[in-house]
């Protein structure tokens, strides 16, 4: 009988630069050994189960022809269809892609949702392009990848850059292709359209969610606390105005225009409309400014990095003063930085349990598209709360039961579930 070996990286990645694919990877090399009899099929976990990558030539507003890299990577179905937002950003690669998928692999089954992990991008800097570019550009992206997406295929949702008309272009355009209103392609729609209420800020109140539990676990009263959030768009403004309105005080803010801080706390409600005014919070009113190594540097009960991956690095992780970090972004901290935090005395609630409200409402709004049936804001708040509590609750069970870090908890409960629905379902053909 002969002997195969184990190729861990496929052929199209550069092994020195594996970028956010490799913090993924190092992930899952931490949980194998937590794996028992399911560490045979550990591989699965390592290599997406299909990666699209489609040219989009639009014709821009001059008339001439533009051509930009799409991409859709469907890591795992094992569990249920494929969910993921899609992102339109002049930095998207095919390694981010790939790891954004896996993230909500995992994501998914550690919340328990009937889904798998998959995410789309964009490689454009939309602030350069005009409504009926973008426009254009979403059809045509989701005309490209339309043989793989569907409401019981691969379902996508907004992400960094995207937005409910977006996923409403997405809607509208596979629908067309395929001659009948189809709302559960999509999830993040308008509500006009199918959409949820309570998915805008889903996310943001996830993260308020388990940040109250975390609070709570270490002894910490959210009434006086003192919270820092890097980026200040949908989850972090939502989580900043539900610490507020909680009696926490918000004492900086950081976003890609600046760093505002004030030790007494931030008037978050003013903030936000100083930044539906001027963009971003640079120059609201009774702040002071921060540099951003003072600002990783705050003396805070709550450190929430809600904006890009790899934002807390060995650069910056020993600098950092914070009780608790909750990930409102995917991939914010390396695993390095992952290291010098613990060590440090720090908790880290991962991405993937934090910032899970969003797919957690997602689901909401895929079950009410195929029911047609719809429910109140406060009944989906209050399903978003009663699911987000259960999964921190099994999550810090499992921490405490093996000892280890949550992350490594929450990656253990999810690539668990994972793999046993791959060996229930064997290999088929």
């Amino acid at each position: 009988m002969s002997e195969h070996p184990t190729h861990a990286l496929p052929s199209y990645l550069n092994a020195n630069e594996l970028g956010p694919w490799g913090i993924y990877l190092e992930q899952v090399e931490r949980v194998t050994p937590y794996l028992g009899r399911l560490a045979k099929w550990v591989e699965t976990l390592k290599r997406p189960k299909r990666s699209l990558i489609v040219d989009v030539p639009v014709e821009l507003d001059n008339g001439t022809i533009a051509h930009f890299e799409g991409y859709r990577v469907q890591h795992n179905t094992s569990r249920g269809p494929g969910k993921g937002g899609v992102r339109f950003h002049q930095d998207v690669t095919l390694s981010e892609v790939m790891a954004l998928a896996a993230w909500m692999s995992v994501k998914s089954a550690a919340v328990n949702l009937p889904f798998g992990g998959a995410k789309g991008g964009v490689r454009i800097d939309p602030r350069n392009y005009s409504r009926g570019e973008l426009e254009r550009i979403t059809r045509r992206y989701t005309s490209e990848i339309g043989a793989i997406i569907g409401p019981y295929k691969d379902i996508p949702a907004p992400d960094v850059n995207t937005n409910a008309q977006t996923m409403a272009w997405m809607m509208d355009t596979y629908s067309m292709n395929e001659g009948a209103t189809t709302t559960g392609v999509v999830t993040g729609k308008p509500v006009s359209l199918g959409g949820s209420l309570g998915r805008v800020e889903a996310t943001g109140r996830g993260v308020f969610v388990v940040g109250c539990e975390a609070a709570r676990d270490a002894g910490i009263p959210i009434e006086g606390a003192r919270i820092v959030i890097q980026g200040f768009g949908n989850v972090g403004g939502t989580a900043a105005r539900l610490f507020y309105e909680a009696g926490a005080k918000v004492i900086a803010i950081q976003d890609h225009t600046g760093c505002v801080h004030n030790d007494g706390g931030l008037d978050v409600l003013a903030l936000l409309k100083h930044v539906e005014e001027h963009g971003g919070v640079a120059g609201a009113p009774g702040t002071d400014i921060l540099a951003p190594a003072e600002f990783w540097a705050l003396e805070t009960e709550l450190l929430i990095p809600a904006a890009l991956e790899g934002q807390l690095n060995q650069d910056n992780a020993n600098s950092v003063r914070a009780k608790i970090v909750i990930e409102g972004a995917n991939g914010p901290t390396t695993p390095e930085a992952d290291d010098i935090l613990t060590s440090n005395g720090t908790l880290i609630v991962p991405d993937v349990l934090a910032n899970a409200g969003g797919v957690t409402v997602s689901y909401f709004e895929w079950v009410q598209d195929f029911s047609s049936f719809y429910w109140s804001e406060q009944e989906i708040n209050q399903r978003l709360e009663t699911m987000m509590r259960a999964a921190y609750t099994s999550i810090s069970a499992v921490a405490k039961e093996h000892k280890v870090s949550q992350r490594t908890a929450a990656f253990i409960t999810a690539c668990t579930r994972i793999l046993e629905a791959r060996e229930v379902r064997g290999l088929y053909p």
